[in-house]
């Protein structure tokens, strides 16, 4: 009964306002009464309220502190992290110096072999008029001494100046036709110019991609090379100029296996099929049969002509001097001196002016340059070719512009041209370059 009647003041409490408690007896029965004010809830502050020493407030201001700087503490490391991995796969500033090195090098052997060049391309007109001027007026005094009626001390004097003259130009002859500065001039421009390309490949190469230390070899030994190939002094180490058979120019360093060089990430094969393997074939087939045979035959030609007229010249001469000393000599026999004087001097003037006007030695040397050409061309489609692993090869589609560009031919002349070699083979009566 007691359970039911708190149940009943429970359920009712809200609707008693009062603060007081009655107790009071009915029936025998205690009543009571309980009454429980209303409590007004409102924000708790805790400003006294410590924490290990600190207060909740300074402690939620570390706790943010030291998560803020957790935060910049692991950026601060992705960063460097990622400035070092940019350090380890950017280009060695070790191996740019070294190219840029050799760059230098390259750009001053352009300005050295320029200008030796011009030097000795002066040097063959300054020969050459000398020479023929010599020549011209040795063949004058045997004449005006040979129909003069005059005798002694005036005969004696043109004599023995025409024939003073006539050795004069002998020997010079001699020197100019081992030296052969119109040759030697054509050597200094084609140097020039294989340095200057050199250098515009040195460029390309820091320009683009990642030099690496093999780039820096390979340039040395292309610079060394060249080098080799035209040297700049005349003393024991210059070109045989009379050679005893036509060889191509080197002037390249051996093909060596390449670096890989992918220009690509998702072309496995680096820009190659079979079709343009067959066609680099056909090309250097075209190259290997037509062009360079046809150079190096031409350029024994050449070399022969000009073993002649290096021969004949200071033969000429010498015969011209022997003819002046014996003008006047005797009734019998001195026409025939002064014809010998005479004729010599003027037939070693023409030939003079044949071999060095007309530049013998530096056509046969430009000859020989197309046909060294010719020849490194074949070894570089052959170096790529026999290459199995195809990163190490050249793009093919970027080496197959390069070719069609130095053969001075377009993409589809360059395939037109491979076709027409497989049908017709050996009758093929095209030449593979239109340049020269």
């Amino acid at each position: 009964m007691a359970i039911v009647q708190s149940s009943s003041f429970l359920s009712s409490r809200n609707s008693v306002p009062s603060t007081s408690s009655n107790c009071s007896c009915k029936r025998g029965l205690i009543k009571a009464s309980i009454n429980i004010p209303r409590i007004k809830t409102s924000k708790i502050s805790l400003p006294n309220l410590q924490i290990g020493g600190r207060s909740a407030k300074e402690q939620e201001l570390i706790s943010y502190s030291t998560i803020v700087n957790n935060l910049l503490d692991e950026k601060q490391l992705s960063t460097a992290r990622t400035r070092s991995d940019d350090m380890n796969n950017g280009p060695d500033q070790l191996v740019i110096a070294k190219l840029y090195a050799i760059k230098e090098a390259v750009a001053d052997r352009v300005e050295m072999h320029r200008n030796i060049g011009e030097q000795r391309s002066q040097w063959n007109d300054m020969l050459l008029t000398s020479i023929n001027g010599i020549t011209l007026a040795a063949a004058a005094m045997t004449g005006i001494a040979a129909s003069s009626g005059a005798s002694g001390d005036a005969i004696l004097g043109l004599k023995m100046s025409s024939t003073l003259m006539y050795l004069a130009a002998t020997g010079m002859l001699v020197i100019i036709n081992k030296i052969q500065p119109s040759q030697l001039a054509e050597e200094q421009r084609n140097a020039t110019r294989l340095f200057q390309d050199l250098y515009n490949q040195i460029e390309t190469t820091l320009s683009i991609g990642q030099p690496s230390a093999i780039d820096v070899k390979e340039t040395m030994d292309k610079v060394l090379a060249l080098d080799k190939a035209y040297p700049l002094p005349l003393l024991g180490v210059m070109l045989e100029k009379f050679p005893s058979s036509v060889e191509p120019a080197v002037w390249w360093p051996q093909q060596r296996r390449r670096q890989p060089k992918r220009v690509s990430d998702g072309d496995k094969y680096n820009g190659w099929n079979g079709k343009l393997e067959e066609e680099m074939k056909e090309i250097m087939g075209v190259l290997g049969r037509k062009d360079q045979e046809e150079y190096i035959s031409l350029g024994k030609k050449a070399l022969k002509f000009n073993k002649f007229l290096a021969i004949s010249g200071p033969f000429l001469t010498g015969l011209a001097a022997i003819g002046s000393a014996f003008v006047g000599s005797s009734p019998s026999h001195g026409s025939w001196a002064a014809m010998l004087g005479i004729v010599g001097g003027a037939l070693a003037s023409v030939v003079n002016m044949v071999e060095h006007g007309g530049q013998v030695g530096m056509v046969f040397e430009m000859y020989r340059s197309n046909a060294g050409f010719f020849e490194y061309m074949q070894q570089s489609i052959e170096s790529n070719l026999t290459e199995t692993d195809m990163e190490r090869r050249e793009n093919g589609e970027v080496f197959e512009m390069k070719v069609a560009l130095k053969l001075g031919r377009s993409l589809s002349d360059l395939r037109n041209l491979a076709a027409s070699s497989s049908s017709k083979a050996e009758d093929l009566d095209e030449f593979g370059s239109k340049l020269f």
